[in-house]
């Protein structure tokens, strides 16, 4: 069966099963003219949406349609992550070429309820086309934080310590796998690609730091290391040291970078779409919060530098040597 043989609503029919997965406080779901549900009024509405469109974002050969549909969720989450909050409904609009077969549309919608289901996010409708040349898929989430909870990127603070809650630079090494068509013949390599292809949004992570007395900013990898603590310090009024000992890179990665002759600290710096979580902390509250995280997510919170007042993003080398940061991660209008 093919996607002219059903027809669009017959399509919205048939993907629309399993999207209700948390049906409190939800009047409406698929199949109306909107979704209705019913916010609590003492905590903050989050919303955010991401567009993923193919040769830009993705390459539909490189990619099964379960990857793509769990990786246009994980985006956007991975936003509601960054603000500290708890991610509730979400909304998905698609536009279909031709050539796209019904079954890896299917997959897609498979790929998204799988991560929907484990952080009880419910798809609520959304809107189909078609398209003429291109997969287009924009996601779009609603979520939920009490006041004095959400953080955001203008509140760091000279001297805060500067943590991140997971590996950076695994995603851009999975890349570049994909791209150069390399063969991912042991476990440490797939690892890599899984980084790029199926990112894991730190919603939990966000949360437990959205608790912390001592938290002050944060914001999401999405661009890279080095691009995205910038936004911190440009919103913030500051600027920021790195320890490039400390940055956080993990073992796959020092054995992929060791192998083709990469620095991985510039790949920790310039690689987008790792999704972990950057923050700053208090330093009078930095070590408990790290204890606590240990204690809780059984890894650490990785400490990689510090907020200062000076402006401008440094680096310094175990031999004390330093060099100002240009932000290289991705940009949507460059390319790079």
């Amino acid at each position: 069966m093919t996607l002219k043989q059903i027809g669009e609503f017959g399509f919205i029919k048939k993907v629309s099963r399993g999207c209700l997965i948390r049906p409190q406080h939800i009047i409406k779901s698929i199949g109306d003219d909107a979704a209705a549900f019913t916010t609590d009024l003492e905590e903050i509405s989050l919303i955010t949406t991401d567009l993923l469109v193919e040769r830009i974002h993705f390459l539909r050969h490189a990619i099964s349609g379960f990857e793509l549909g769990y990786k246009s969720l994980a985006v956007n989450l991975s936003d509601i992550a960054a603000m500290g909050g708890t991610a509730r409904e979400a909304f998905v609009s698609i536009a279909i070429p031709e050539d796209c077969a019904l079954d890896y549309l299917d997959a897609i919608y498979d790929g998204m309820k799988d991560l929907a289901h484990r952080f009880d996010v419910n798809i609520l409708g959304g809107d189909t086309t078609g398209s003429k040349v291109d997969l287009i898929i924009n996601v779009a989430v609603h979520g939920t934080i009490a006041s004095d909870e959400m953080m955001c990127r203008d509140a760091a603070r000279p001297g805060d310590i500067i943590y991140s809650t997971g590996f950076l630079g695994d995603s851009k090494a999975g890349l570049h796998l994909i791209l150069n068509k390399l063969p991912a013949d042991s476990e440490n390599l797939r690892r890599l690609i899984r980084a790029h292809l199926q990112p894991e949004p730190h919603l939990l992570e966000g949360r437990f730091l959205a608790q912390q007395p001592g938290i002050r900013a944060a914001i999401d990898t999405s661009d890279g290391l080095s691009s995205d603590l910038g936004h911190i310090i440009e919103q913030s009024g500051v600027g920021a040291i790195l320890f490039a000992d400390q940055i956080p890179i993990s073992g796959e990665l020092r054995s992929f970078c060791a192998q083709h002759k990469f620095d991985p600290v510039e790949y920790a710096l310039s690689g987008g779409e790792d999704y972990t979580l950057i923050c700053t902390m208090s330093p009078d509250k930095a070590d408990a919060a790290a204890h606590n995280f240990q204690k809780c997510f059984k890894r650490p919170l990785f400490p990689m530098g510090k907020i200062r007042e000076k402006k401008g993003l440094e680096i310094v080398y175990p031999d004390n040597s330093s060099t100002a940061i240009i932000s290289t991660g991705w940009n949507h209008f460059k390319g790079e």
